[in-house]
């Protein structure tokens, strides 16, 4: 049986690792459990998630954890900067600090799809590790930060700390989650309720990190939300003209990649509306 966690063990001083605080959102391992992270725990990975929520990131232990027991590099960011390419050799693992990312699969032809939105707190790289070179490219959607993490240090650290490799494999284990409900997405939802169900995740992520939800930035075009969704451009278009004529969501005078979206939870219910009526419409 493993041994209980002493949370005390995340409040090692910066001073003990022989460096300067870091000023990042604290996490108080007081008011949650991290035995979530330990197999066979009680609120496990393996727990279904209601429609509309994604598995835990676990984002703010990775951030807490990392910064007490791992030295780390700082690399600042800005829009469609390249973190790594496809094809490059793997040796760092990157943990965003702040910022907005997405990862792109690279076709034999050169033809570049998304694959995968990264926010705060989510781990980059990790398609690099079966093969030793990275997998997909990483680019910058927004300004930001990023902690980059070699990957052997990260093991090193690892054998003396187990309940960081945990957390590894646990964030690993929720990227996984998160590509599984993407394909789901993709193969039972309509057009219009694939679009909705796109703007609903990216609004969690951001609800998780306690950031507003009634008003958005995509920093992605109709065309690469198409790619992304396996729609056409055209698809896309109409289904978020149909979600502003529903008054699920605004558009804001600024530009069309300014979507305010007033409540959450319609944004849900329009996903399981447009999702009955596409499926009653094959009977």
């Amino acid at each position: 049986m493993t041994a209980p966690f002493n949370p005390q063990q995340l409040h090692a001083t910066d001073a003990s690792l022989g460096r300067e605080p870091i000023r990042i959102e604290r996490y108080d391992t007081r008011s949650r459990d991290l035995r979530a992270l330990t197999p066979g725990a009680s609120g496990t990975l393996g727990a279904p998630v209601p429609r509309g929520r994604r598995a835990r990131s676990f984002w703010r232990e990775s951030l807490t954890l990392m910064e007490q027991y791992v030295e780390f590099g700082r690399r600042k960011v800005r829009t469609d900067d390249q973190i790594y390419q496809c094809g490059e050799t793997f040796e760092t693992l990157y943990l965003i600090s702040s910022g907005l990312f997405k990862i792109v699969n690279l076709a034999p032809d050169g033809r570049e799809q998304p694959a995968g939105l990264f926010f705060k707190g989510d781990w980059l790289g990790f398609d690099g590790i079966p093969s030793g070179r990275y997998g997909c490219s990483a680019i910058a959607l927004d300004t930001g930060e990023l902690w980059t993490i070699r990957y052997d240090t990260l093991l090193q650290a690892s054998a003396k700390e187990p309940l960081l490799m945990r957390l590894v494999l646990a964030a690993v284990s929720a990227q996984l989650a998160r590509n599984r409900d993407a394909t789901l997405s993709m193969g039972t939802l309509s057009a219009d309720a694939r679009v909705a169900d796109f703007l609903l995740q990216w609004a969690n992520s951001l609800a998780e990190r306690g950031m507003r939800t009634d008003q958005i930035n995509v920093h992605m075009s109709r065309a690469e939300i198409g790619n992304y969704l396996g729609l056409r451009l055209e698809s896309v278009s109409r289904a978020l003209s149909r979600l502003a004529r529903c008054g699920v969501i605004h558009f804001n005078e600024r530009g069309r990649r300014d979507i305010s979206i007033p409540d959450l939870d319609a944004l849900s219910a329009f996903i399981q509306s447009s999702n009955d009526s596409a499926a009653s419409g094959l009977h």
